[in-house]
């Protein structure tokens, strides 16, 4: 059958996918044998880039997220609630946020949630797939909500001891469920990447289409690369190609760009890359944990998307990037979660640098060796680390930032005060210190060897403070 394509070129559009219901499990041995590191092949089937009009990005800090973590106290979850929505801003790049409804402690966060009315992120919950715990995402007042369909042979046969057909057949049964009660369903493709893509992917996600247009309820789709095997490679082959499923599912089972949305886990380091690459081949929303907190190695930063949103858009659309540097600091400082000190935008040396020679030049001109106006944008100034290796001019530059000097009244290295300091820091490493120095260390440090100096520093941080109120 042919047709004219979005792009109005005449195409072949009549691609129909039947379930193969298999007698023994597709465990692709060829990509996974498990006795050596999973292989990358290529077909050199090219997808196009068909980037959709609007990009979003769902959080899952609280469900996903919170299973590798010490439980939130429901404080703790409002307070992070709050800073995801002022992340969002008013246009909602932050767009869903997903709960747990299992426990008294998680239906009583949604509901402090909730009572804060704000649109974005909407409140969306995760449940078992039976019918009473639909009837409680619709007593909460939600109206969407995850349902785990395993879609590789791993699991419909080794897991669950089903067939494809029986597993097909149970899933549709409860999605069904989830329509009788006016609730859309968001389909949970666990382990797609290592799953039969056109003899199971492609028809269960064509059978939830035709449901969805049936009942007029969006039926959505969440791609999960449960394993982190996915590859943004051009040419990959299917089941790892992450432009290879997004473009089919699309394509091929006709799901909607907003209708489907990426889960990547970090295994192979790849979840980032994985979750751009979703986007830019037809998916409307990738799914984020704050930090990349989840099971294993996590999920995709949620932080780092909106970084590469702003990246692949040319705007932060109204997203408030300060929230990110407030959420990590709340992370460390009130959940006790330790961020590994050199993580990008979140971490306390992600801005910061060591070497002298890095420091001379960040002291000339911060845009030298800071990756962006991280003081702006981030609300964290540039900052040097002194150790062995800081020199005058990382003593200065360390000056500057911690005394917030600024204009005239810049410290420069070869001010007296930097060499009485650096002098001091000498003799410490001199004596066989290894560690780096701290700030209030280095402010003592400066108070005892110029406190002259330290005194008119001390007022000027002093009057800066009082005119700021």
């Amino acid at each position: 059958m042919l047709g004219l394509d979005k792009n109005n070129r005449l195409t072949e559009n009549q691609y129909t996918y039947i379930l193969q219901d298999v007698a023994e499990p597709e465990l692709f041995r060829t990509f996974y044998d498990y006795q050596s590191i999973p292989k990358v092949a290529f077909n050199e089937r090219h997808v196009p880039m068909v980037t959709p009009e609007e990009l979003w990005i769902t959080d899952t800090t609280f469900r996903d997220g919170q299973q590798s973590t010490s439980p939130f106290t429901v404080d703790q979850i409002v307070d992070i609630y709050k800073m995801l929505s002022r992340l969002s801003g008013k246009k909602g790049i932050i767009r869903q946020s997903e709960f747990f409804l299992y426990s008294e402690k998680d239906r009583a966060a949604v509901e402090k949630c909730l009572s804060l009315g704000y649109k974005f992120p909407e409140i969306t919950s995760w449940i078992r797939a039976n019918p009473k715990d639909f009837e409680l995402v619709k007593s909460m007042g939600l109206k969407e909500t995850g349902i785990l369909v395993s879609c590789s042979d791993y699991h419909i046969f080794k897991k669950m001891n089903l067939t494809r057909s029986g597993a097909m057949e149970k899933y549709l049964s409860i999605v069904k469920a989830a329509l009788e009660q006016g609730i859309v369903p968001r389909c949970h493709f666990e382990d797609i990447t290592r799953a039969d893509f056109y003899g199971f992917v492609v028809p269960f996600a064509t059978e939830l289409m035709k449901l969805a247009r049936e009942s007029g309820i969006p039926i959505k789709i969440r791609a999960c690369d449960t394993m982190g095997f996915g590859v943004s490679y051009p040419g990959v082959s299917l089941p790892r190609s992450v432009p290879g499923i997004i473009y089919g599912l699309n394509h091929f089972a006709g799901v909607p760009s907003a209708q489907l949305e990426w889960h990547g886990h970090n295994d192979f380091y790849k979840v980032v890359t994985n979750a751009a690459t979703a986007w830019l081949y037809g998916c409307s929303s990738v799914n984020c944990s704050l930090m990349g907190i989840g099971e294993r190695t996590g999920n995709c930063p949620l932080e780092a998307m909106a970084i590469e949103y702003a990246s692949l858009r040319g705007t932060q659309d109204g997203m408030d990037f300060t929230a990110i540097t407030d959420i990590a600091r709340y992370f460390e400082h009130e959940i006790g979660y330790e961020i590994p000190a050199n993580t990008p935008f979140v971490g306390r040396n992600f801005n910061a640098t060591r070497a002298g020679i890095h420091a001379d030049g960040m002291l000339k001109n911060e845009e030298i060796y800071n990756i962006f106006d991280t003081k702006t944008i981030l609300n964290r100034p540039a900052t040097v680390i002194v150790d062995a290796t800081s020199g005058l001019a990382g003593i200065a530059f360390w000056m500057n930032g911690y005394y917030h000097l600024e204009g005239e009244n810049v410290m420069d290295k070869r001010h007296p005060a930097v060499a009485k300091l650096k002098e001091l820091v000498d003799k410490e490493y001199a004596s066989g210190r290894n560690t780096a120095m701290g700030d209030f260390e280095l402010d003592s440090m400066l108070k005892l060897v110029d406190p002259e100096t330290h005194t008119l520093l001390e007022h000027h941080e002093i009057m800066r403070k009082i005119s700021k109120k």
